[in-house]
Protein backbone atom coordinates (compact mmCIF):
# COMPACT_ATOMS: atom_id res chain seq x y z
CA UNK A 1 0.00 0.00 0.00
CA UNK A 2 1.03 3.56 -0.52
CA UNK A 3 2.45 5.91 1.99
CA UNK A 4 -0.16 8.23 1.66
CA UNK A 5 -3.14 6.16 2.49
CA UNK A 6 -6.84 7.84 2.00
CA UNK A 7 -10.14 6.88 2.85
CA UNK A 8 -10.85 4.56 5.71
CA UNK A 9 -7.28 3.91 6.43
CA UNK A 10 -5.59 7.30 6.66
CA UNK A 11 -3.41 7.55 8.77
CA UNK A 12 -2.93 3.83 10.00
CA UNK A 13 -0.44 1.99 9.51
CA UNK A 14 -2.14 -0.96 7.67
CA UNK A 15 1.42 -3.24 7.18
CA UNK A 16 1.72 -2.92 11.14
CA UNK A 17 1.23 -6.33 13.47
CA UNK A 18 -2.69 -6.53 14.75
CA UNK A 19 -2.29 -3.52 16.83
CA UNK A 20 -4.67 -0.81 17.72
CA UNK A 21 -3.98 3.12 18.01
CA UNK A 22 -5.49 4.70 20.35
CA UNK A 23 -5.95 7.89 21.92
CA UNK A 24 -6.58 8.39 25.92
CA UNK A 25 -7.17 10.87 28.65
CA UNK A 26 -5.23 10.15 31.37
CA UNK A 27 -4.78 11.38 35.25
CA UNK A 28 -0.89 13.41 34.53
CA UNK A 29 -0.39 12.21 38.31
CA UNK A 30 -1.67 7.99 37.67
CA UNK A 31 0.35 8.40 34.53
CA UNK A 32 3.20 9.78 36.46
CA UNK A 33 3.32 7.26 39.05
CA UNK A 34 2.58 4.36 36.47
CA UNK A 35 5.62 5.80 34.02
CA UNK A 36 7.82 5.84 37.45
CA UNK A 37 6.91 2.28 38.55
CA UNK A 38 7.49 0.51 35.23
CA UNK A 39 10.54 2.50 34.49
CA UNK A 40 9.53 2.29 30.72
CA UNK A 41 7.80 4.51 28.54
CA UNK A 42 4.19 5.77 27.97
CA UNK A 43 3.38 2.89 25.27
CA UNK A 44 5.36 -0.16 27.13
CA UNK A 45 3.19 1.06 30.52
CA UNK A 46 -0.37 1.23 29.24
CA UNK A 47 0.90 -2.20 27.42
CA UNK A 48 2.14 -4.13 30.35
CA UNK A 49 -1.32 -2.70 32.41
CA UNK A 50 -3.84 -3.89 29.75
CA UNK A 51 -1.68 -7.36 30.10
CA UNK A 52 -2.02 -6.98 33.59
CA UNK A 53 -5.92 -6.31 33.50
CA UNK A 54 -6.54 -8.90 30.77
CA UNK A 55 -4.74 -11.57 33.23
CA UNK A 56 -7.08 -11.04 36.07
CA UNK A 57 -9.94 -13.57 34.66
CA UNK A 58 -7.09 -15.76 34.44
CA UNK A 59 -5.86 -15.30 38.15
CA UNK A 60 -9.40 -15.70 39.15
CA UNK A 61 -9.66 -18.82 37.46
CA UNK A 62 -6.60 -20.27 38.90
CA UNK A 63 -7.74 -19.33 42.65
CA UNK A 64 -11.51 -21.02 41.63
CA UNK A 65 -9.05 -24.06 41.64
CA UNK A 66 -7.24 -23.97 44.67
CA UNK A 67 -7.59 -26.68 47.03
CA UNK A 68 -9.21 -28.64 44.23
CA UNK A 69 -6.29 -31.12 43.10
CA UNK A 70 -4.85 -34.09 44.77
CA UNK A 71 -0.81 -33.25 43.97
CA UNK A 72 -0.06 -36.70 44.99
CA UNK A 73 2.15 -35.21 48.03
CA UNK A 74 1.82 -36.86 51.18
CA UNK A 75 4.84 -35.09 53.18
CA UNK A 76 5.70 -31.54 52.21
CA UNK A 77 8.33 -31.23 54.23
CA UNK A 78 9.73 -34.42 52.37
CA UNK A 79 9.10 -32.49 48.95
CA UNK A 80 11.08 -29.04 50.28
CA UNK A 81 13.94 -30.78 51.24
CA UNK A 82 16.06 -29.57 48.22
CA UNK A 83 15.05 -25.88 48.59
CA UNK A 84 16.21 -26.07 52.47
CA UNK A 85 19.74 -26.82 51.57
Amino acid sequence: MSPLNYGINAGINTGMAKEKKVTVMLPTELLGRALKASGTGITATLRKGLELIAAKDAYKGLLALEGKFDLGIDDLNEFRKDRDS
